[in-house]
């Protein structure tokens, strides 16, 4: 691969890192991919948050066909998320993340 495949739009690599670049996205999707949660729900997982910024990542996983949204008519009326067939395919690299972080954390508590 050349170096212009790397920021033309060809490579596959820079499009899944250019995808999930978002602070927001990758955590959303993990506590989503534990089940289907309410917009407040997800926000109190979420410390930090703002509401502008939760929306935008919902719009922009729901438009990547990432997630589904529903809206739920009854009293008092509320918006569920959850995994779609092609967000829930992102579970394992999401595992293998986690397993990474867990052992990156033991590395440097053995070099401290």
């Amino acid at each position: 691969m050349n170096i212009t495949e790397w920021y033309n739009g060809s490579c596959d690599m820079v499009n899944a890192f250019n995808f999930i670049c978002g602070k927001w996205r990758l955590p959303i999707l993990w506590y989503l991919s534990q089940g289907n949660l309410r917009y407040n729900e997800l926000k109190r997982q979420l410390y930090g948050i703002t509401n502008i910024m939760l929306t935008r990542s919902l719009q922009d996983l729901e438009g990547h066909g990432m997630i589904w949204r529903k809206q739920h008519s009854e009293i008092p009326p509320h918006v569920e998320y959850g995994l779609t067939d092609q967000g829930k395919k992102i579970i394992p690299v999401l595992i293998a993340l986690e397993d990474w972080g867990e052992m990156q954390v033991k590395f440097e508590k053995k070099v401290d």
